[in-house]
């Protein structure tokens, strides 16, 4: 019962996947354009079609958004890469400044008889032997 129903719809879909029967002179595609879309005043009457100026410029616009949003990370990046330039330069200047200081320590107790004297007494807690050590708590 149901293929009964069913004839004209199955009739008609074997029907459109035939291949039409080809023919010796192909329509322009100005012509072809026309039957499908329809005249231009026809397709801005539904508008169905962007100008071609609308298009250029939304192209345009997200170019130059690309364009400001790669701009602006570069530029974020410079900037972090600059402050940490900057830190890097004071944390070496501290450093050698520590370390001159640390070379002259040394250079002072290696030839200095008071400093090392008193390197010793501070830190090795050392006294001479005439002297008398009082514990104070």
């Amino acid at each position: 019962m149901s293929r009964v129903l069913n004839n004209y719809w199955v009739d008609e879909r074997i029907r459109a996947q035939r291949v039409a029967a080809r023919t010796a002179a192909v329509a322009p595609a100005g012509e072809i354009s026309l039957n499908i879309l329809g005249s231009r005043a026809e397709v801005r009457r539904r508008g169905g079609v962007l100008p071609s100026w609308v298009i250029f410029g939304m192209i345009l616009l997200a170019a130059v958004a690309v364009c400001v949003t790669v701009n602006m990370r570069t530029r974020t990046k410079l900037h972090l890469a600059s402050d940490q330039y900057v830190r890097v330069l004071t944390d070496v200047e501290t450093l050698r400044s520590s370390n001159e200081a640390l070379r002259l320590e040394v250079e002072q107790l290696k030839s200095d008889p008071r400093t090392i004297e008193m390197a010793a007494r501070s830190r090795l807690n050392m006294v001479r032997i005439n002297e008398i050590v009082v514990p104070i708590e």
